[in-house]
C-alpha cells in the first residue's frame, strides 16, 4: 500500500491558498449602504445557524468592506448565479469606483429591512445585523443575524474552484 502523501508537495511547497483553493465555494457579494456605500465578492461565507438565523463572513482586515461592516454594523449577501459572473468579477476589481458610485454599474434594489444593496438577478438575498466579531488571523469573522432573505429564481449556481469561476 501507497502511503498518500509520499508523493505529495510539502506543505512548505504548497501554500494553503493552493489547496483551499481546490475547495468548491458557492460565489457571494457582500455589500453595505449608506455612507460607507460598498460591495466585495466574497466566498468565505456560511451559515452558522438556523436559530437563531445566523450567518459569517471572513474579511481581510486590510479590505476596504472591513471597515465598511465594522462601521455600518449592517451587511447584505446576494449569492450570485451562473450568470452573474461578470457581475462577480466587477466587485473583485480594487480598480472599481468606490462608494455609491460602485453600484452605478449594476442593477440593484434597497433591501426592506436594512436599506443595503442587494443584487437583481441573485439566486437568493439576505439582510444582517452584525452581532459577533471574532479575530481570524488576518481576518475578522463577522457573524451575522439574519434579519431578511428572499429567493430568486431556480437557476444555476455561480462556483469558485481552481482561482476560477464556474458554474453547476
Amino acid at each position: 500500500m501507497t502511503d498518500m502523501y509520499e508523493a505529495a508537495p510539502t506543505m512548505e511547497e504548497t501554500s494553503l491558498r493552493d489547496a483551499m483553493s481546490l475547495f468548491a465555494t458557492g460565489v457571494t457579494v457582500l455589500t453595505v449602504g449608506g455612507e460607507h456605500a460598498h460591495g466585495m465578492t466574497a466566498n468565505a461565507f456560511t451559515s452558522v445557524s438556523l436559530d437563531p438565523p445566523l450567518v459569517l463572513c471572513c474579511i481581510a482586515r486590510s479590505a476596504v468592506m472591513h471597515e465598511a461592516i465594522s462601521n455600518s454594523k449592517r451587511f447584505g449577501v446576494s449569492i450570485m448565479g451562473a450568470e452573474q459572473r461578470d457581475t462577480a468579477k466587477y466587485f473583485a476589481d480594487k480598480r472599481r469606483p468606490l462608494g455609491q458610485e460602485q453600484f452605478d454599474a449594476v442593477d440593484w434594489l434597497e433591501g426592506p429591512a436594512t436599506g443595503v444593496p442587494l443584487l437583481n438577478g441573485s439566486l437568493a438575498w439576505l439582510e444582517c445585523e452584525l452581532v459577533q466579531f471574532y479575530d481570524g488571523g488576518d481576518h475578522t469573522i463577522f457573524v451575522g443575524q439574519v434579519l431578511s432573505c428572499r429567493r430568486g429564481a431556480d437557476a444555476q449556481a455561480l462556483l469558485f474552484y481552481s482561482s476560477a469561476f464556474h458554474q453547476v
